[in-house]
C-alpha cells in the first residue's frame, strides 16, 4: 500500500473541560474518497479545522504527503484547498475576480485561461461578472469550490459541497468531482448529511459521534455490521444512542 495522503493518529481537541475530538485515528490514501458522518457537534469541523492547521491539537499527530502538519504547514497547504457552504468570500468582487485574487495568491499560471475552464466544468458562465454579495447561497457554494479546485490540490476538504444546490447543479458537481478525482489521482475528504449522496460519492467512510470514531469502513460494510437497511438507518440508529447515553 502507498504512503497515505493523509496520517491522522490519536487526535484529540479540548476546549476547556468540552472534548470536540476524541483520541481520532483516520487515513486518506492517494485517489481515495474518504465520508466523514456524524450529527452536528460530533467533532467534523472541528477535525477538518484542524487538518488546515486553523486549530492546534490538544494532543495527536497529523501528517500529510509524508510531513507533520505543525512543522511544515506552509508547504502542505500549497497543496490543500478546503471548500464549505459556510465560509464566504470578498462581497465587493465579482465571481471572476475572487477567482483571479485566488490565482495570483497561489502563483498559478496561465490563469485566464484555468478560470475560463472552471467556469464552464461548474457551469457558472452566468453568473462570472456577477457581484458575490449578491450570488445565492447556491452559487456561493459553486464558487468556493471553483476557488478550491482552481489551485489544483492533491488533497480536498469538502464540508457540504453541494447544500443548497438545485439537484440538476448537484447531478453535475458530483460527476465532475468524479471525474477530476479519477483524472488528477485526487485525495477528498467529503461532509455531507445526505446519506445517499455519501453512499455514491465515498470509497469509506468513518462515522463521528461525540468526537469518537463508532464506524468504519465501506457504506455496504457499516449498514451491514449495524443490521441496517441503509445508510440513512444508520445514521438515525447511532444518533439516537448517542443522544439517549447523554
Amino acid at each position: 500500500m502507498s504512503q497515505p495522503i493523509v496520517d491522522v493518529r490519536n487526535l484529540t481537541k479540548r476546549f476547556g473541560d468540552f472534548c470536540a475530538v476524541d483520541n481520532v485515528s483516520f487515513h486518506i490514501q492517494p485517489g481515495e474518497i474518504l465520508g466523514v458522518l456524524g450529527p452536528n457537534g460530533a467533532g467534523k469541523t472541528t477535525t477538518i479545522h484542524m487538518l488546515l492547521g486553523l486549530i492546534t491539537p490538544t494532543a495527536g499527530s497529523i501528517r500529510m504527503f509524508g510531513l507533520d502538519l505543525g512543522t511544515h504547514r506552509e508547504a502542505i497547504l500549497r497543496d490543500v484547498n478546503f471548500s464549505s457552504t459556510y465560509i464566504s468570500m470578498p462581497f465587493s468582487l465579482t465571481v471572476e475576480e475572487n477567482l483571479k485574487v485566488i490565482a495570483r495568491l497561489y502563483g498559478l499560471k496561465d490563469i485566464p485561461r484555468k478560470i475560463d475552464a472552471i467556469i464552464k466544468q461548474l457551469d457558472m458562465q452566468e453568473i462570472q461578472a456577477k457581484l458575490t454579495r449578491k450570488l445565492s447561497s447556491g452559487q456561493m457554494s459553486r464558487l468556493t469550490l471553483a476557488k478550491a479546485i482552481l489551485t489544483e490540490p492533491k488533497l480536498l476538504l469538502l464540508d457540504e459541497p453541494t447544500a443548497s444546490l438545485d439537484p440538476d447543479i448537484t447531478h453535475k458537481i458530483k460527476a465532475f468531482l468524479k471525474e477530476y478525482r479519477r483524472s488528477e489521482n485526487l485525495s477528498i475528504l467529503y461532509t455531507s448529511h445526505n446519506m445517499r449522496e455519501m453512499e455514491e460519492m465515498s470509497d469509506r467512510i468513518i462515522f463521528l459521534q461525540r468526537g469518537k470514531i463508532v464506524a468504519e469502513g465501506t457504506a455496504q460494510d457499516i449498514v451491514s455490521r449495524f443490521g441496517q437497511k441503509d445508510l440513512e438507518d444508520v445514521f438515525l440508529k447511532l444518533a439516537r444512542e448517542g443522544r439517549a447515553s447523554q
